[in-house]
């Protein structure tokens, strides 16, 4: 079993971390070289340069994109029927999907389209909001719970807006002096319901995550629950409500740039509007289209890479957004707890399978995570690939 203490082997993430940063600080000189700014009317536009994508990193125009329904769909009713056959397929079907994409999406899961409902009616009444109110519960580096409006992904500023809550209520994490820092979710007043619509869709989404999780355990050959130590106390699982306004420059900014999740398990709802793209193996960017009666299934870094020790691979993805429309998305990001210790499962390693991730403590590559995504850090963001044993 892997080991869930802090501080017993778990490597200092942070000299690693100093050796990252170094060498991305050389690349991304080179990126703002090439950002060409100056080339686009950015004041005509009225957008903050901090939003502006280098040439590279920019959406392609819509008519050129192809959209993607072929990610695989899988039907998980032969597993709310207890069809033990039926469930052995499903485990080879999401074992192949994540050797082939990172994603796939699930339908029969049992969760009422209702819920889903509530839940974006009563978020588009927040995000409605003046800028005043919603920011009465604005997110911090100190506190990283509430609303946010300049979320950073590769130093880039996203064009979203975003309500974040932890799924137990409360975060507790090493404050910067070493002492333990104790968060709990900030709810408005406005809307009133909005609190209980988004606690009845994360119990609902919950139960699929979970039971996903030992699926996707089994798919490596190991017993179902052999990872589930890690989850069953202080996990540091959160879902959030994205919000994407209207934007009058879309083929120069992104809802989210390119990136990688590095968790174990993202589940994601997204509307009819649609923008989620999956970067496929040759390169391109598909656009993945909406369907109301599935949940997008992300595999993220933690499980698809390092624990699997990269027999299955993560898969890099973005969000485009729309000049006349507002999208929303609802993900719910699977964490283990703060105290992790991170490193290849040792039943997958062998003299043909050695260890391609040093061992690292889960908190402190989390809280390094955040903080790249709070503030510039003038460098890459910390992705997991960077503590691979080659890098």
């Amino acid at each position: 079993m892997i080991s869930a203490k802090r501080g017993e082997g778990g490597g200092d993430i942070f000299p690693i971390c100093t050796f990252i940063y170094k060498y991305c600080e050389s690349l991304q000189a080179k990126r703002r070289s090439k950002m060409g700014i100056s080339d686009v009317v950015v004041n005509e536009l009225k957008i903050d340069p901090a939003f502006v994508l280098s040439p590279e990193f920019r959406p392609k125009p819509v008519e050129v994109l192809k959209e993607l329904d072929g990610i695989p769909v899988i039907d998980l009713a032969p597993l709310l029927a207890n069809d033990e056959k039926g469930t052995q397929i499903i485990v080879e079907q999401i074992a192949k999907a994540s050797e082939e994409w990172g994603f796939f999406q699930l339908i029969n899961h049992g969760i009422p389209i209702k819920l889903l409902d509530d839940v974006e009616v009563e978020a588009l009444k927040f995000f409605s909001l003046p800028l005043e109110e919603k920011r009465k519960i604005r997110r911090t580096l100190e506190h990283p719970l509430g609303y946010f409006d300049t979320e950073l992904t590769q130093n880039v500023r996203d064009w979203k807006e975003v309500f974040d809550f932890v799924t137990r209520g409360k975060l507790e994490f090493a404050a910067a002096d070493g002492t333990l820092n104790v968060q709990e979710n900030k709810w408005p007043e406005s809307p009133p319901f909005l609190k209980d619509v988004c606690e009845a869709w994360k119990e609902a989404t919950l139960g699929v995550a979970y039971k996903i999780l030992e699926l996707l355990t089994l798919s490596l050959g190991l017993p179902a629950t052999y990872f589930n130590p890690l989850f069953d106390k202080e996990d540091t699982n959160f879902m959030r409500l994205n919000y994407y306004p209207p934007c009058p420059a879309p083929d120069l900014v992104l809802g989210v740039s390119g990136h990688k999740d590095s968790g174990a398990l993202t589940v994601l709802v997204q509307d009819e509007v649609g923008g989620l793209e999956v970067r496929r193996k040759d390169g391109e960017w598909i656009r993945v289209k909406p369907r109301r009666d599935a949940l997008i299934i992300n595999v993220g870094d933690l499980f698809q890479q390092v624990w699997s020790n990269d027999r299955y691979k993560s898969v890099e993805h973005r969000v485009v957004v729309n000049e006349h429309k507002e999208r929303s998305s609802i993900p719910l990001f699977i964490n283990p707890s703060n105290a992790t210790n991170v490193f290849p499962i040792p039943e997958l390693l062998d003299a043909q399978h050695p260890p391609k991730y040093r061992q690292y403590n889960w908190g402190d590559f989390l809280q390094a995570l955040k903080t790249s995504h709070f503030k510039n850090m003038r460098v890459e963001n910390i992705q997991i690939s960077h503590l691979a044993i080659n890098s």
